[in-house]
Formats: C-alpha cells, sequence, structure tokens
C-alpha cells in the first residue's frame, strides 16, 4: 500500500485535538498553511511523516514557527570585528534606545516648531550638537553616507567637473564603487593623479572654468604603503580657497574623538578635516561615532543651505527614531570619558585587554558548570566598518573544542543566534564584540545551543 494514501487531510489535521494550542494563539489561515506545508512534505518524502497525532502537531508547531520567525533577528557578534557591516555595525546606546522608546511611543516636534506655533523642519534636530562637537558653521542629516556625498556633489557640482584622485576611486562594501555612486549625482569626474601618487600640481592642473569642487575621499578601509603621495586635505583647502571652488571631504568613519591614547592612531577627527579646511564633510553615523545609521553633512553655511533647498533631499531624508538615536547619541560625546563609556562602540574598542580576558574567563567557568568544554585564548581584533584597517587589537575569546564546523552552525540556528568564527580548528568567540550588557544573554544562548 503506498504510505502516502494514510496521510491526514489538511481539514482533519487542522482538526485535531492537539492542534487547538495553535489555534488559540494564531490565525486559523498560517495554521492551515504550516499544517499543508508539513504533509506536503511528508507526501514528497514518506520517511519524514510523522507518527502520531502529537508528532503531527509538533511539526506542526515547528513549521508555524518558523513562517513565523522575523528575518530581522538580534544576533551576538562574536566575531571581534566590533563595527561588523553584515550584522548592523554599532550597537547603539542605553541613552538612544531610551530616545527610540519615547519618540516611538508617541507624537513629537519633528517638523514643528513649537515656539511659534508653525511648521518646523526635521533637519534642524541636531544641528546644534554638530556645529558644538566638530566646529563647523552648519550641519545636515540625511539617511547614510553614501546619500549625502551624492547631495553635496548634486547640489554644488550637476552636469558640472569635480575632481578626484585615481587613488581615493575607492570600492566601499557591498560591491558599491565611490565613482559610480558620484557619478550618480550628475558630477562629472575628473580623474588626476595615479593609484599611488597624486599631487595638489594635480589637481590645479585639472582645473577649468567648469570645476565647481575638488573631492577627496579618505581611504578608511584599506592602506597604501611605499612608493606613495597623496596632497592633503590642508594644501587642497587652499587650492579650492585660491580657485573660489568647495572641497568636498568623504570622511566615511565619523570618527569625533581621537583614540589614539587608546592604541588606535592614524584615523583624523571630523574636528581636524574642519580645521584643515574641507567646505563640505560627510561621514557615517553607525561607524565610529557608535550612533544609527545615517549620513551627517557639516561644513560651510551657504553650502549647507543650498542642499537644504535640493528636491533630492526628500528622497534621502531620515525618520524621526534615527534622530531621536543620533541626538541622544552626539549628546554623550559633550564628555569625551563619558561618550568613551557609554558609547558600546567605543567602549569595545577601548577596554583593556584584561577586562576582555576576565569576561572571557567568566564565561568558561559557566560553561563548564553546564558540561560544556571551553577554554580561553588570545585573539585579536578588528574595528571593522572600514575604519582602522591596519589595527590589530589584543582580544580574549573563548575556544570551543568540539566539531568546530557543527558546532558553529549550531551557534548560528540558535535563539538568539550567535555569528562566531572558526581558526585553528576551533571556534573562537571573541569577546572584544560583544557589549558587557549581553554577557549574560551570550552564556544562555550557547548553553541552550551546545547542551
Amino acid at each position: 500500500m503506498d504510505a502516502r494514501r494514510a496521510l491526514p487531510s489538511v481539514h482533519a489535521l487542522v482538526d485535531d485535538e492537539l492542534m487547538r494550542p495553535l489555534l488559540d494563539h494564531t490565525p486559523r489561515p498560517l495554521v492551515t498553511d504550516a499544517a499543508r506545508a508539513v504533509i506536503e512534505r511528508a507526501r514528497r518524502d514518506p520517511s519524514t511523516a510523522p507518527r502520531d497525532s502529537a508528532a503531527w502537531a509538533a511539526a506542526v508547531g515547528a513549521a508555524l514557527a518558523e513562517r513565523l520567525r522575523p528575518s530581522l533577528r538580534p544576533v551576538y557578534n562574536a566575531t571581534g570585528i566590533v563595527l561588523h557591516t553584515n550584522l548592523g555595525r554599532a550597537p547603539l546606546a542605553d541613552a538612544a534606545l531610551a530616545a527610540i522608546q519615547q519618540t516611538a511611543a508617541g507624537y513629537s516636534n519633528l517638523e514643528y516648531d513649537l515656539e511659534h506655533g508653525a511648521r518646523g523642519s526635521r533637519y534642524d534636530h541636531c544641528v546644534t550638537l554638530l556645529r558644538e562637537l566638530t566646529g563647523a558653521e552648519d550641519g545636515i542629516v540625511v539617511n547614510n553616507c553614501a546619500a549625502a556625498l551624492v547631495l553635496v556633489l548634486n547640489t554644488l557640482a550637476d552636469g558640472r567637473e569635480a575632481i578626484v584622485s585615481r587613488g581615493e576611486l575607492i570600492e566601499i562594501g557591498g560591491s558599491f564603487r565611490v565613482p559610480d555612486i558620484m557619478a550618480k549625482s550628475g558630477a562629472r569626474l575628473v580623474e588626476v593623479g595615479t593609484t599611488n601618487r597624486t599631487y595638489a600640481a594635480d589637481y590645479s592642473a585639472a582645473i577649468t572654468d567648469q570645476t565647481t569642487g575638488i573631492v577627496k575621499v579618505h581611504r578608511s578601509n584599506f592602506a597604501v604603503e611605499g612608493f606613495v603621495a597623496e596632497a592633503t586635505l590642508s594644501d587642497l583647502a587652499g587650492l579650492a580657497r585660491a580657485h573660489g571652488i568647495a572641497l568636498i571631504h568623504d570622511f566615511g568613519s565619523g570618527l569625533l574623538l581621537s583614540l589614539e591614547r587608546y592604541g588606535l592612531a592614524g584615523e583624523p577627527t571630523v574636528s581636524d578635516a574642519v580645521r584643515a579646511g574641507a567646505n563640505a564633510i560627510a561621514m557615517s553615523g553607525d561607524k565610529l561615532l557608535g550612533g544609527p545609521q545615517a549620513g551627517l553633512i557639516v561644513g560651510d553655511t551657504a553650502i549647507i543651505a543650498h542642499c537644504r533647498k535640493n528636491p533630492l533631499l526628500r528622497a534621502l531624508r531620515v525618520d524621526k527614531l534615527t534622530i531621536a538615536a543620533l541626538e541622544a547619541t552626539l549628546a554623550l560625546y559633550r564628555d569625551p570619558e563619558r561618550a568613551v563609556r557609554l558609547v558600546p562602540a567605543l567602549a569595545m574598542l577601548t577596554t583593556p585587554e584584561p577586562a576582555v580576558r576576565a569576561r572571557a574567563s567568566a564565561l568558561v567557568d559557566r560553561l563548564c558548570s553546564a558540561g560544556i568544554e571551553a577554554d580561553v585564548v588570545s585573539s585579536v581584533a578588528s574595528v571593522g566598518g572600514g575604519a582602522f584597517p591596519t589595527a590589530r587589537i589584543p582580544s580574549a575569546a573563548v575556544s570551543l573544542t568540539r566539531d568546530p564546523v557543527a558546532t558553529e552552525a549550531r551557534l548560528r540556528g540558535g535563539s538568539p543566534a550567535i555569528v562566531a568564527r572558526i581558526a585553528d580548528d576551533r571556534v573562537l568567540l571573541d569577546m572584544r564584540s560583544v557589549p558587557v550588557r549581553d554577557d549574560a544573554g551570550l552564556c544562555t544562548a550557547l548553553i541552550a545551543a551546545l547542551s
């Protein structure tokens, strides 16, 4: 007899008494779809058919849970890459989370002037803080750094020329290339210099009556060493002033505080770029700044005013939750010491290695108490997010000695998922990229996944 003839009908399975708990909490159409999927799987492969009513109910429940699981889910980042682009870059500070909650729960003065009782602008928010923290004359916030660069170029150079070094026509994450993004602004790119050497004289020789700006791209995601030369921001600022054109700086990382005393040197701050004479600086909010995804533009009053009038701004505008989180994050920088403690990205990058090792040791003790073999090993973490590309940060990791491929897969399949790395035939969970507030949750998730 064909085993498929014994399979229940969808109607009979859904109406089984054991299915009632699912129907009590889930719309019937969803339960029906899950039941249909389980029956279809059993029809294709009879060996997977549940053996009794309880097993059928469990199978439908599992299928239903899979359908109801959100596609965007929280994960624990134990890779050792602090600003991991694939995992959402910078986690937000508690102050930013509270600001999002407060703003999302009701109405706000997003575009309303409370003082005058008239329409306001969402682009007025965060401006005071941006001026204060960077020294720039004005600022505006859009939805990401690429949008910020496109807006500035479209505003200043649509149909005209913008000069850029060949050594700075870089590719960023997701195979997006800076020259392609810039070209979408309508600007005509004029390439100067070579891959490894570009001088101020190269820019000067390329300036024509059609030139409206010089673009300086900060190569934050790789380093060029050896026989190299490049024009500095200060050099280009003087050149731009002399010809009455703008110096546009794609700054990227958004670093507001120098991290040199923590061993992270070589990355300039936004204030450095402002003092060097850049007229418009575009940067990210979710990299070293440690806030939400956003594109921040700071610079000369006249340029920012023109950007505000650009119709393209409507397509690039930032939402109220991003503004709330960004403002709360920026406010922490008014006290630099506080920012280093409370902005998670900065805290993870600047924590001394012994403190990271102590957390790893505490986690190993708890895992061993649960019967999971683990130990602490030295590790090397990185910044990520296209910042400090050559930095190697001493760290400590929890090492799991089980079958690495199977273990890594089990961790990824957990709830919440744990993303680790495999090295030297072991699964390593680098604790530097795990915020301290997640230590207990990570331990619970590890035990659940591995027990």
